[in-house]
């Protein structure tokens, strides 16, 4: 490693310690887990763990885990405290502060968002949004589930908080309160960036807690595909529509953090949230996901089968 890139590891490291304090002692008033039942409170966490601070994360390490949707009870869990890269993961809680905002009457799915240069200069995957354009809620929600257009998630960001850090600082109260507790966020795509860190166990409570707290937006992250101005994009998670039972959520992929995916997935009245990071390749993140859904749901059924059965209203 160069001097420069030291100096620079070493900037980003000191830059991470103190935002992840300052969202400590905010995320200590209003820190809550997600229950049966709801949103109940949890004790505040009083330090920071100096491998979080320092943003010791593991470069393409495997860690995955397997979580009951219903009770929050972990079924399996293979490094599931590891610090690892989330990479577009990051998008689940850009679209759980959008569907905060369109539930709480701030915006609506038919108002629309500007398109300012930085977020149209986003590096791909993106929809190529034009700077100075607007586009509909809707629209960026769908290009962020589907796509996982990075352009449509700076715009939410922009718009919704103010700059990219001002939405950062969104994204991390949200996750403290909700009970991730090994997680920085710096921006709301997961392009790279040192200070952006999670965990396996970490996902895993993002997406039970999206799901649980935005129950009529399940569909944006159920769909095999999506058109935009005359355009189709085939969805990001090949296991929608391949994998009986695999309704959602979401994919990820940066170099240093291999290819990750949450997917929920219910068969048989049982829902479980499994997390994988790490692959190697798509496949085989797919492959593993896929083994794990059978392992903890029971085999899909046959055709015939399926076709007897009533209908999920999950």
């Amino acid at each position: 490693m160069s001097l420069a890139s030291a100096a620079r590891l070493v900037i980003a490291r000191r830059a991470l310690l103190l935002a992840l304090a300052a969202s400590a002692a905010l995320g200590g008033c209003q820190s809550a887990q997600l229950t049966a039942q709801g949103l109940s409170p949890v004790p505040p966490k009083t330090a920071i763990s100096q491998d979080i601070a320092l943003g010791y994360a593991e470069v393409r390490a495997p860690a995955e885990l397997v979580m009951d949707y219903k009770t929050g009870r972990v079924l399996y869990e293979l490094n599931p405290d590891g610090l690892r890269y989330p990479a577009s993961l990051t998008k689940m809680m850009t679209l759980f502060l959008l569907f905060d905002a369109v539930d709480s009457g701030k915006i609506s799915l038919d108002d629309t968002m500007l398109v300012s240069p930085n977020a149209a200069a986003q590096a791909p995957s993106k929809l190529g949004l034009k700077p100075g354009s607007r586009v509909r809620v809707s629209d960026l929600a769908h290009g962020i589930a589907t796509k996982s257009a990075n352009d449509a998630a700076m715009v939410v960001a922009e718009n919704l908080g103010g700059s990219k850090e001002g939405f950062a600082n969104l994204m991390m109260t949200k996750a403290r309160q909700i009970g991730m507790t090994r997680t920085s966020f710096v921006n709301p795509n997961g392009l790279p960036d040192p200070r952006q860190i999670s965990t396996a166990r970490d996902m895993a409570t993002l997406a039970r807690a999206l799901r649980a707290s935005h129950p009529r937006f399940t569909s944006f992250y159920a769909m095999t595909g999506y058109a935009y101005e005359g355009k189709a994009y085939r969805s990001t998670n090949h296991l929608l529509g391949t994998v009986q039972g695999v309704d959602g959520m979401k994919t990820g992929f940066i170099r240093d953090s291999g290819f990750n995916l949450v997917a929920s997935a219910e068969r048989r009245g049982q829902r479980v949230i499994v997390v994988v990071i790490g692959g190697k390749t798509g496949r085989e993140r797919d492959a593993e996901v896929t083994r794990l859904v059978d392992t903890y749901l029971g085999p899909a059924e046959s055709i015939s089968t399926v076709a007897a059965l009533p209908a999920s209203n999950t």
